[in-house]
């Protein structure tokens, strides 16, 4: 995990949906998912719940923006 990354999540997190998170962070919406997702299945962990709105981070999600 890198701090670009880490920065994604944050952004997501700050703004519960994935296109104002790109906006943002300066990158195209679908390359701030396909990191989260890179994350995600390399850490075998869901880092968002993505089925509703707003977007809230799960319970992992929430520990790994805690630390």
């Amino acid at each position: 995990m890198n701090f670009q990354q880490l920065n994604y999540i944050v952004a997501v997190a700050e703004h519960q949906n994935f296109t104002r998170a790109a906006a943002a962070c300066d990158v195209a919406q679908s390359t701030l998912s396909k990191e989260i997702q890179r994350l995600e299945q390399e850490y075998d962990v869901i880092i968002f719940d993505r089925t509703r709105t707003p977007i809230v981070p799960t319970l992992k999600g929430l520990d790994l923006l805690q630390k």
